[in-house]
């Protein structure tokens, strides 16, 4: 059994307190046992789940991992401190707001010998794997991912490269490998409006477009337009929801990874994925703010 402490108690926190609480019979999510949370706020208890300070989730020798769901700016430092105690830790997407960073942590992890797992629910929904079924194949001539939604606090939730980095990392699993050709960024701070734009390049020079939309009131949506030579998809396809929950999906997945049932060369893969879109990341906010770029 793996004793669990869980960081955090938003609407990811609590749910995966939740999933822990009910883990599914016979699934790896059986050998994971929630010992705890850690709030800044006082709860005292939630659903028989007990608070615990954070030194004492450090501390314990009966907690062998951290779930960390926190707002983004905090997972760097919090993944740091529970990988420096001899803790392994599932973070929330993004782990980190710097792609500097995110290599320095993995690099912690594996001389500790931790299982650092980032949390990519995105690529467990149903909408998302008929998608993949259905570009599997084929041969892109370009396309185009439109994301809308409401305002973030990027203080708290980065620069949208980062806060975002659920559709960028939608296009590397489809399409495998990106080149930046451009970025640039559209702010209209007085209406709390902006709007990401970036170009891409794959592997075999077709064109790809990643744009991210965020104002007041922006309904939360994703609009596709890919192009094959066997003609165009522009809508998502239909699926019906999984039996099982996207996080309780996510947690039978690190749960396998702590009981050493996923082979290294799919370790191998998720690593060079997630830290291949953070580079990304880096380098379109580097563009992004280059003086020029910056339009309001």
């Amino acid at each position: 059994m793996f004793g669990i402490v869980v960081v955090g108690v938003g609407i990811a926190g609590l749910a995966r307190i939740r999933d822990l609480m009910n883990p599914i019979p016979s699934s790896p999510s059986e050998h994971l046992k929630l010992l705890g949370f850690v709030s800044r706020r006082s709860f005292g208890s939630i659903n028989e789940a007990k608070q615990i300070s954070l030194e004492d989730a450090l501390r314990s020798e009966e907690i062998h991992a951290a779930f960390i769901s926190t707002e983004n700016r905090s997972h760097e430092e919090t993944i740091r401190m529970f990988l420096e105690a001899g803790k392994h830790v599932l973070v929330e997407y993004p782990m980190a707001l710097s792609a500097k960073a995110s290599h320095e942590l993995w690099e912690m992890a594996e001389q500790k010998g931790k299982v650092l797992h980032v949390e990519h629910i995105e690529l467990l929904t149903e909408e998302y794997k008929q998608l993949k079924k259905e570009v599997v194949g084929k041969n892109l001539v370009k396309g185009v991912l439109h994301f809308t939604g409401s305002v973030l606090d990027e203080t708290k939730a980065g620069f949208p490269a980062f806060s975002g980095i659920a559709r960028l990392t939608w296009l590397i699993d489809l399409f495998g490998d990106l080149t930046v050709t451009s970025a640039s960024r559209e702010e209209q701070k007085d209406k709390n409006y902006s709007r990401m734009t970036v170009h891409f390049q794959t592997a075999d020079k077709k064109p790809l477009t990643w744009i991210e939309e965020r104002g007041p009131g922006m309904r939360r949506e994703k609009k596709i337009n890919f192009c094959f030579t066997s003609g165009c998809m522009e809508n998502l396809p239909q699926a019906p929801r999984s039996a099982v929950g996207l996080f309780m999906q996510d947690q039978n997945l690190f749960a396998k990874k702590l009981l050493g049932q996923v082979s290294k060369e799919e370790l191998a893969a998720e690593k060079w994925r997630i830290l291949r879109c953070l580079d990304l990341a880096g380098m379109i906010q580097q563009q992004c703010e280059q003086p020029e770029k910056i339009c309001s």
